[in-house]
C-alpha cells in the first residue's frame, strides 16, 4: 500500500527571519516537530503564521536561518520536491475538472501508471471517506466535499508532510467541527506530520499535539493545549489563550517556601506558586474568569477569597458570564449555566480562587496594555 510506503517527516525550523521591507514578518523563529506529530499555529492577525509556512513549503525563501526535513536542509530544494502538501484557505480547485481527475492530476503528471494511480487515488478517498460523486465538479459539492477533496489532491502529491493554512476558516460551523477531527484521524491513521495555522483557538485546542502561540514575528510559547492554558508563560498568552483574562497589579507580600502571598492593589490577597520572585517585587496576576469557584459558606481563610457585587450577568447558552465589582476594578466572572440563579445583579457575591489557578508574572516594563495587546 503506498501510505505504508511512506513516513512522515520531522521538521526542524532554525533561526528563520524574513522582512517585507521594513516589515519584519519573522525574527529568528526556531521549533521542531516530531514525527507524525500534529502542530497547530495560531497568533493575532499580521503575526507571521503564514509567511512561516510558506517558507517551509518553499514559496518563499527566508532572509536567514534554516529548514531541515529529516535533519537535512532544504532551503535550495524548489516545493515541487519538497514532498509537502500545502492546504490553502481558500479552496483552489480546477473547476473544469470532475472530482476523480482533481485527485489524480498529480500523479497524471508524474507519470504513473494508470494502475498506480487508481491504487493511490482509492487508499486516499478511502481514508478521507470520499469513495462517492467522482463524476462531480466543484461547483456541484458542498464546501465541506470541496476542501476534502483538495486535501485528498494534496495528499495525491505522494506528502508526507501536511501544511494546512486556515483549512476550515470558509465552511460553516458544524462542518468546521467534523472535518477538524477527520484531519487529525486522517494525520494519525496515515503517518503524517502536520503543521496547521489557524485563527480558531478552539480548533487548535482540539486538535493540536502542541501549539505554537507567535505574536509580531516571534514565538511566545510553545506546548500542550492544557500546558499553554494552566502555565501561560507571560500575560500575552494568558489574555489570548481563552479571549478573556483578569489581570490585577500587586506585590509580593509573604513568601512560604514556594508559595507567595500578593497583595493585590484593590486589597485581594491570594496565594499561588512562585518561582524567581522575591519579597516586594511588583508582579501582574492572571485569572480565568472560569477559574472562580461560589463560597456559600464563611471561609476560615480569607486568601483567594472575594467579596464583591454583581454589576451585570449575561446568559451565554453554556456559561453565565458575570461583571463583578470590587471597589474600583471589575472582574469577568464564568460559571456554569446551573448558576445562573445564584448570579443577580446588583447582589452580593463571594468567590474563591484555587491556588493553582493563580498565574504571577513580573510586572511588565511597558505597562499592562501594551504587554497583551493583540496588534
Amino acid at each position: 500500500m503506498f501510505w505504508l510506503l511512506n513516513r512522515a517527516k520531522r521538521l526542524s525550523v532554525v533561526g528563520v527571519s524574513k522582512s517585507f521591507g521594513r516589515i519584519k514578518a519573522l525574527d529568528k523563529v526556531s521549533f521542531d516537530v516530531e514525527r507524525g506529530e500534529y502542530v497547530c499555529i495560531i497568533g493575532p492577525s499580521g503575526c507571521g503564521k503564514t509567511t512561516l509556512l510558506k517558507i517551509i513549503a518553499g514559496i518563499l525563501a527566508p532572509d536567514e536561518g534554516i529548514i531541515l526535513f529529516n535533519g537535512k536542509v532544504v532551503n535550495n530544494l524548489p516545493p515541487e520536491e519538497r514532498r509537502v502538501g500545502y492546504i490553502f484557505q481558500d479552496i483552489l480547485l480546477f473547476p473544469h475538472m470532475n472530482l476523480w481527475e482533481n485527485i489524480v492530476y498529480s500523479p497524471r503528471v508524474r507519470g504513473l501508471s494508470s494502475r498506480e494511480i487508481r491504487a493511490l487515488a482509492k487508499e486516499i478517498l478511502d481514508s478521507l471517506k470520499l469513495s462517492v460523486r467522482l463524476n462531480s465538479h466543484p461547483s456541484e459539492l458542498s464546501r465541506g466535499v470541496q476542501q476534502k477533496t483538495a486535501i485528498a489532491r494534496a495528499l495525491a502529491t505522494e506528502a508526507d508532510l501536511l501544511l494546512l493554512d486556515e483549512p476550515l476558516s470558509s465552511l460553516d460551523y458544524r462542518v468546521r467541527i467534523e472535518l477538524r477531527f477527520e484531519l487529525r484521524r486522517m494525520v494519525k491513521e496515515l503517518n503524517l506530520t502536520a503543521v496547521h495555522v489557524t485563527h480558531d483557538q478552539e480548533e487548535a485546542m482540539s486538535i493540536a499535539d502542541r501549539i505554537i502561540v507567535m505574536r509580531k514575528g516571534r514565538i511566545e510559547q510553545i506546548g500542550t493545549p492544557l500546558e499553554l492554558y494552566l502555565n501561560p508563560k507571560n500575560p500575552f498568552v494568558a489574555k489570548f489563550i481563552g479571549g478573556e483574562c483578569n489581570f490585577l497589579e500587586g506585590r509580593i507580600e509573604e513568601i512560604r517556601g514556594n508559595i507567595a502571598v500578593i497583595k493585590t492593589k484593590c486589597g485581594i490577597r491570594l496565594s499561588s506558586r512562585i518561582s524567581g520572585f522575591k519579597l516586594g517585587d511588583k508582579v501582574l496576576v492572571a485569572v480565568k474568569p472560569e477559574h472562580f469557584n461560589l463560597l456559600v459558606k464563611e471561609a476560615s481563610d480569607k486568601l483567594n477569597v472575594i467579596d464583591g457585587l454583581i454589576k451585570s450577568v449575561r446568559y451565554l447558552g453554556v456559561y453565565v458570564r458575570a461583571e463583578v465589582s470590587i471597589g474600583d476594578i471589575s472582574l469577568i466572572v464564568k460559571a456554569p449555566k446551573t448558576y445562573l440563579n445564584k448570579f443577580v445583579e446588583n447582589k452580593k457575591i463571594k468567590l474563591k480562587i484555587p491556588d493553582q489557578a493563580v498565574n504571577v508574572f513580573p510586572y511588565p516594563h511597558e505597562g499592562i496594555k501594551r504587554a497583551i495587546a493583540i496588534e
